[in-house]
């Protein structure tokens, strides 16, 4: 049985939440996890809509992680 370790170069999540602070603790925790891979926040991308189901805001973002770069 072989076991092979890849490194992770790029990583892209996604969130959604109905109020701000709740999507900010999801990026947040998420950030603190990736840094266990040794990945950097390379960008992040927000959005709000409105949900007529809920009539309600709804709030997305997409984060994209990346190795961190060896200096």
């Amino acid at each position: 049985m072989d076991f092979l370790l890849d490194k992770l170069e790029s990583k892209v999540e996604f969130f959604e939440a109905y109020d701000l602070k709740s999507l900010e603790k999801q990026i947040e925790e998420q950030i603190d996890k990736n840094k266990a891979l040794l990945l950097d926040v390379r960008s992040v991308q927000h959005q709000v809509t409105f949900d007529p189901n809920r009539n309600r805001l709804l709030y997305t973002a997409v984060v994209h992680f990346q190795a961190k770069s060896s200096l």
